[in-house]
């Protein structure tokens, strides 16, 4: 069955809890979710990400998530005070995909910082050695990661996550904004967007050109603060 409100909201929730979402990321249970501030500016990325592409992928895409998964939410609460079942079921697709929205660009926000913030610095520690442990050396998952993210069918997302049963980390990919971990129960670490919007004003069709040059400013820092709260 479809995605219910009720497990987009608990994901939220689950998300929201680390400290590596802003605190302005979603609001109470009572509330309506928020457009995230980002930690840094517009065109604290560049070269690599250029200031246009990041404040139209925040303000204007990233936003109409928002502004769509809270106007979805009223019309569920709405059809579940009134027993409207069919109409509760009709909005599952929709919540999945602006909730997933939310959700996938809320992480990829903190996946990324200019080299002022540690963007681009390789990873150390226990990220590192798991890294190493589960797929031979970074450079070897850097590879296998981006041909694999590269690989995916019109839009959506490539995806480092934690297998929490299994104690390893593993690639995956997810089709348009479906969200990681309801999705294939991996905790997400590491989410690089390649729905057009996020690149094509500066790579055009060139995806696998951005996939290379995002490694320069991924947040390794935030991936490893992500990976310790996920082994608890």
């Amino acid at each position: 069955m479809a995605l219910s409100l009720a497990r987009v909201a608990s994901n939220l929730s689950r998300a929201v809890a680390s400290r590596t979402w802003t605190a302005s990321a979603v609001v109470g249970a009572r509330g309506k979710h928020t457009l995230p501030d980002l930690p840094y500016d517009y065109n604290a990325l560049e070269p690599v990400v250029s200031a246009e592409i990041m404040e139209i992928h925040h303000a204007k895409h990233h936003q109409t998530y928002v502004n769509n998964l809270n106007a979805l939410e009223e019309q569920h609460a709405e059809a579940v005070g009134t027993g409207d079942i069919a109409k509760v079921i009709s909005l599952q697709g929709g919540l999945k995909f602006n909730g997933g929205g939310h959700i996938n660009h809320t992480i990829f926000w903190t996946n990324l910082a200019p080299s002022s913030q540690g963007g681009g610095d390789e990873p150390t520690g226990d990220l590192l050695s798991a890294i190493n442990k589960d797929f031979g050396s970074l450079d070897k998952f850097r590879d296998d990661f981006s041909a694999k993210t590269v690989a995916v069918q019109g839009s959506g997302w490539g995806w480092l996550g934690f297998n929490k049963a299994a104690g390893r980390l593993e690639i995956a990919t997810c089709a348009n904004q479906d969200p990681l971990q309801p999705t294939t129960g991996l905790i997400p670490l590491l989410g690089i967007d390649v729905w057009e919007h996020a690149y094509y004003l500066q790579y055009k069709n060139v995806r696998p050109d951005y996939v290379k040059a995002v490694w320069e400013v991924v947040n390794w820092n935030n991936v490893a603060e992500r990976y310790s709260e996920a082994q608890q």
